[in-house]
């Protein structure tokens, strides 16, 4: 038995490699010759269906038996039939098979009948009958051969591809294993299903089984992926799914959501690796169409830190709601021609005006120029020092960004009389323990503060959008957690207990645009982050859906990455809050809400703000940090002062380099 299939790789390997140096025109030509011996078959068999003997079944029918194949090829090659490329030879490509061949043996009994050929009255159906099976049977044996003997051959196919589970027999299990068929990475050995109804039937020749035995099938069948094949879970049950698939050890990789493929055919450059969204399991709420529009639809919108990774998205976002046009202003100059030019090569971006501003939101002049100049109606505040350590090592420059390079935008946006300017900020701002967070929370107050002094008829309306981490962005854990796993660890998490909130970028610039368009002037919307996440937690399943095991965890207590607990940095608090006090209430949608939180009144926060500016022109900043603790009633610093250049009474010796 071993010698015959030997026999036929070898003769499969043979017929490929002298396939494979064919031309198109000479491939095309040779599937015409075996079409034509084939329909010369069927119409041999027709006869001898319908005669039951060929001895002078040729004789009397040879006319019409000799035209089948004469009519029928040219037909079948304007279908289009040689055009298709036998390895990926499908179903729908079968369909077309038997319409070009009905549509042949049609036009044939027309010729006949035209020429009055003598012929027995049910050979057209026989004939259909014998050639289609015939004709398409070739399509799938070549097609057989082919991806069986290409150049990865049968053994060595078995020897390098990584074998994997695929968990979901639906339509888009059934995609995704044919066209793994065709891949020379991977190899399906196994596939289970959640549906009772049909666990025991077979796919591409595995029987499926029951997901209650993945931790036994797996081993039995040596699986290193598992691919999570269900792009119709919902995100709770996806991520329930994912956290039990995450304990069997194996590398977990999953197709995208149904949204997220739009229709698209299922390939192999659809898997992706398993990522942190699909962990939160975080229910999205539909958008509110006429929220989005009412401050960008038909209106000239400012974004500020447009090169960063909330004020990216928001750009993006923009020019899907047909704004009149949208202007990019970022210091950066790299972020900004990131950004400038993937909108220039966006089809939603390339009828809407748009103009890249390099500069800075500190001066308040070149800030009220280009307003003016380009009539600007909305402005969506994102440009501000975000990174917690970075900012308590660099306070100067942190409160000097974050206040009042956004005092300087707001009363640009006052003097050229914008409509609507929203502030993007963080939940650091409630009860900060850090500078960062003091300064967002005083860029609040300063909002709230002249909000208040504007009269009834004030023309902006100032809001104040607040929410916690977002996934993927600058400074964000998780692109830190995936490199060190791909390098082996160890992972590096501050503290056993820290807790974060987290939402994906896309999500939040959306409730920002919408909390934008929300209540009047001054007030603080609060985005709902859902449940905070353990950052170990988060690591610890980044590791295992990674197909990696924790050292010092489980039975294998030798693990492959480790999590080593470095400590709180500079300015870190264990957990965040979204809201200072306990006033809040529901608006028109259920993921953002309203709070009610105490501020200064303008003539007090223009004081403080004239006391902060003087403290920072001469560095004392310790006077500097007392002040912040003052103007921010909840601001307790986590640890002393460690900024990198030092209060102006320090020397170059007191400082520990």
């Amino acid at each position: 038995m071993e010698s015959v299939v030997g026999v036929a790789a070898w003769m499969s390997l043979k017929f490929h490699l002298l396939f494979s140096r064919l031309s198109v025109r000479l491939k095309q030509l040779l599937l015409m010759l075996i079409d034509f011996a084939l329909l010369t078959i069927a119409g041999c068999a027709a006869l001898w269906l319908r005669l039951g003997d060929l001895s002078g079944g040729v004789e009397r029918f040879w006319q019409a038996f000799a035209l089948v194949p004469f009519v029928a090829i040219p037909i079948m090659a304007r279908c289009g039939m040689y055009r298709a490329v036998i390895r990926y030879f499908d179903y729908n490509t079968l369909w077309v098979t038997v319409k070009s061949l009905t549509l042949s043996l049609l036009v044939w009994a027309l010729v006949v009948a035209t020429l009055q050929l003598a012929t027995p009255r049910s050979f057209i159906f026989l004939l259909w009958l014998t050639a289609v099976p015939m004709i398409a049977g070739s399509r799938f044996v070549a097609r057989w051969v082919l991806r069986q003997a290409s150049p990865f051959g049968f053994s060595q196919k078995r020897a390098n591809a990584r074998r994997v589970i695929v968990y979901g027999a639906g339509s888009a299990g059934q995609q995704l294993i044919n066209a793994i068929s065709q891949s020379a990475e991977l190899q399906v050995v196994g596939i289970c299903d959640d549906d009772k109804d049909v666990i025991g039937r077979v796919i591409a020749g595995l029987r499926i089984f029951d997901p209650q035995s993945l931790v036994a099938k797996s081993e039995q069948l040596q699986a290193e992926d598992i691919l999570l094949a269900i792009p119709s879970l919902g995100k709770r049950r996806r991520k329930q799914l994912l956290a039990s698939l995450a304990q069997l050890g194996l590398r977990v990789k999953t197709l995208p959501s149904v949204d997220q493929l739009a229709g698209g055919a299922i390939e192999i450059s659809t898997i992706r690796n398993v990522n942190v969204a699909d962990l939160l399991g975080r229910h999205e709420v539909q958008a509110v169409e006429k929220l989005l529009d009412s401050c960008v639809r038909g209106q000239v919108v400012l974004v500020t830190g447009a090169g960063g990774s909330i004020g990216s998205e928001l750009c993006r976002q923009v020019v899907k709601r047909g704004p009149a046009m949208l202007v990019l202003l970022d210091s950066s100059e790299f972020g900004l021609y990131q950004i400038d030019q993937e909108l220039a090569q966006s089809e939603e971006a390339a009828h809407i005006p748009r103009v890249a501003i390099l500069g800075n939101v500190q001066d308040r002049e070149h800030m009220e120029r280009l307003m003016r100049r380009y009539r600007v109606e909305s402005v969506y505040h994102a440009a501000a020092y975000k990174h917690v350590p970075i900012v308590e090592h660099n306070i100067v420059a942190g409160l000097t960004n974050n206040v009042f390079g956004t005092l300087a935008v707001a009363e640009a946006a006052v003097q050229s009389g914008v409509k609507n300017f929203v502030l993007v900020s963080t939940d650091k701002a409630v009860r900060p323990t850090n500078v960062m967070g003091a300064s967002k929370r005083i860029a609040e107050m300063v909002l709230q503060g002249m909000a208040e002094s504007q009269s009834d008829n004030g023309q902006t309306r100032f809001a104040i959008v607040r929410f916690g981490n977002v996934l993927g962005s600058s400074g964000s854990v998780v692109p830190l957690f995936e490199r060190q796993i791909a390098e082996g660890g160890p992972v590096t998490v501050t503290d056993p207990d820290m807790t974060r909130y987290f939402m994906t970028i896309p999500e939040a610039a959306s409730l920002v645009l919408q909390a934008g368009a929300m209540g009047s002037s001054g007030d603080v919307f609060v985005l709902d982050m859902g449940e905070p996440v353990r950052i170990a937690d988060m690591a610890r399943q980044m590791v295992y859906l990674a197909g990696k095991t924790v050292k010092g965890e489980g039975e294998d207590s030798d693990g492959e990455i480790a999590i080593e607990y470095t400590g709180l940095r500079p300015g870190e608090k264990l957990y965040e809050e979204l809201l200072i006090g306990e006033a809040v209430s529901e608006t028109s949608h259920p993921m953002i809400m309203m709070a009610s939180e105490r501020h200064w009144d303008w003539d007090a926060m223009q004081a403080i703000l004239v006391e902060v500016q003087a403290l920072i022109k001469t560095n004392e900043l310790e006077a500097l940090r007392a002040l912040l603790m003052k103007a921010v009633v909840d601001y307790q610093p986590q640890c002393g002062l460690v900024d990198h250049l030092g209060s102006v009474a320090e020397t170059v010796t007191d400082i520990a380099l």
